[in-house]
């Protein structure tokens, strides 16, 4: 097939997924055509069979803000006609499923072509819900041949919110698990934790939806019972509260921010535990990740991470803004060598039989031909 996807070529959930997803498809023989403003930064190398289409920017002095969805729209006008596209998949819903809508209304002479929408969250769950775009965002997905969503907790919170009666498919976040998985002898850990300390881990976009604070509450309630170490792997608008929150607490010698990194498997395989007290994750792909390499997961109970996290089998969750139940989870796990052996092994088995990436990329390429002979 010939595949165009478009997504946010910036770190999120969103365009890990999609450009892991066009990497899967290429090698198994499809053509894949990326279409965003950058390149996708999970794209950084070479793979055959993906040809990335940059959207160009004009400036113009009557246009007040830059007309992306517009100019998007053209793009993938060119790229399906030019490349004799079969669909257009995009991720996240605004701006990409209302361009995707308004190219093949001006495509619809000449070929086709389908449009297939995947749900990720936050364009669901707070970007879509502002007064502005909900009548956009309804109208997309309805006018979408396809639509799927990440989690069954998405998928509800679509047909709720927005009042759709159309079919939703759930296809879960996946993962490379033969990229993401345990390796004991991580030289990583010595540098974090030279005299054994136990080693906690959040990555995120440090947006106040992801609670990081709570991570770093949570973190010096458990290193005055066992003797430990906080990794925060990312960046955003709530780095430098958090910054001020580790000083204020006389941790500095005892949390490491990492700030944005692309070495992150070497950095989970490092670490014990992955927290995320998230106020609202639609999936929780960080998470995944970490279970992957190995990680037991101590998560707050809210949208997809339930579905993914096996509460006392290869985590804990607990309730939002829960801090001292959390940092008990934790202790728990660090002071129980067995118990957290069983725990780690669990996470590890959970990621690999059901949602490894060879076993969720085959959902997408049946999805595509269900569409494409509808």
């Amino acid at each position: 097939m010939k595949i165009g996807i478009t997504c946010y070529p910036t770190y999120g959930g969103s365009g890990v997924i999609a450009t892991e997803l066009g990497k899967a498809l290429a090698l198994k023989g499809h053509q894949i055509h990326f279409i965003s403003y950058a390149l996708p930064f999970r794209l950084a190398s070479f793979v055959e069979n993906v040809v990335f289409h940059e959207v160009e920017m004009s400036s113009y002095p009557l246009f007040e803000f830059p007309l992306y969805s517009l100019a998007l729209a053209s793009k993938m006008v060119e790229v399906a006609e030019y490349e004799k596209l079969d669909l257009l998949h995009v991720h996240y819903a605004i701006p990409h499923a209302a361009s995707a809508f308004l190219a093949r209304e001006m495509l619809k002479e000449k070929t086709d072509i389908k449009i297939i929408t995947t749900l990720h969250g936050t364009d669901i769950t707070l970007v879509g819900l502002e007064p502005s775009f909900l009548p956009l965002v309804k109208f997309s997905i309805e006018k979408s041949d396809g639509v799927t969503a990440v989690s069954r907790f998405l998928k509800e919170k679509t047909l709720t919110n927005y009042d759709i009666h159309k079919d939703i498919l759930v296809i879960p976040n996946f993962v490379d698990t033969e990229l993401f998985k345990p390796n004991p002898d991580c030289s990583f850990r010595k540098n974090i934790a030279p005299g054994g300390e136990k080693i906690l881990i959040h990555t995120s976009n440090f947006r106040p939806v992801k609670r990081v604070t709570d991570a770093i509450q949570i973190f010096n309630i458990v290193q005055k019972e066992v003797p430990s170490k906080l990794i925060l792997v990312g960046d955003g608008p709530d780095r430098s509260e958090c910054e001020r929150l580790v000083r204020q607490l006389n941790l500095i010698d005892k949390v490491k921010f990492l700030g944005k990194q692309d070495g992150l498997v070497e950095i989970l395989t490092a670490s014990d535990v992955f927290l995320i007290p998230s106020q609202s994750e639609s999936f929780g792909l960080a998470a995944l990740e970490a279970m992957a390499c190995g990680l037991p997961v101590v998560s707050s109970s809210v949208g997809g991470l339930p579905e993914l996290v096996g509460h006392n089998e290869c985590g804990f969750i607990a309730e939002i803004g829960d801090i001292d139940r959390m940092a008990k989870y934790v202790i728990d796990l660090l002071i129980n060598e067995k118990k957290y052996r069983i725990f780690s092994q669990n996470a590890r088995e959970r990621a690999v039989k059901k949602f490894d990436i060879n076993k969720v990329v085959p959902h997408y390429e049946d999805y595509y031909k269900k569409v494409l002979d509808s």
